[in-house]
């Protein structure tokens, strides 16, 4: 299983950018993927969350009403749109593969699978 991201930059707070998560190597019928964020000297956390039908979504409460996650499984591809974003945004942004379920956990130690992360820099 391999996962790309990509898309990650330093913008000022308010713009945004669209994070890219190319996923191949895996045949697994139910998945879920998702964001995470890494801050210098804090926990991973999760940022959202996918079903493999792009059915159950989740967001953490901070980034809710500014970010949406999406899917396109002809292209196994999933993207993270990030508008209005904060300084406190700023992390390592990672996608990442659960495999073998319906529901896509919040968890980072559920993923079996992970990316190797893209850096967000919000200026203020």
């Amino acid at each position: 299983v391999q996962l790309q991201a990509s898309g990650g930059g330093l913008v000022q707070a308010g713009r945004s950018l669209r994070l890219s998560c190319a996923a191949s190597g895996f045949t697994f019928k139910d998945y879920g993927i998702g964001w995470f964020r890494q801050a210098p000297g804090k926990e991973r956390e999760v940022v959202s969350v996918i079903s493999s039908t792009g059915s159950n979504t989740y967001y953490r409460n901070s980034v809710k009403g500014r970010f949406t996650i999406s899917s396109d499984n002809t292209k196994n591809m999933v993207y993270l749109q990030m508008n209005n974003l904060k300084p406190e945004d700023t992390a390592i942004y990672y996608c990442a593969v659960e495999a073998n379920v319906v529901v896509a956990g919040i968890w980072a130690d559920e993923y079996d699978y992970w990316g190797q992360g893209t850096l967000v820099t919000v200026s203020s």
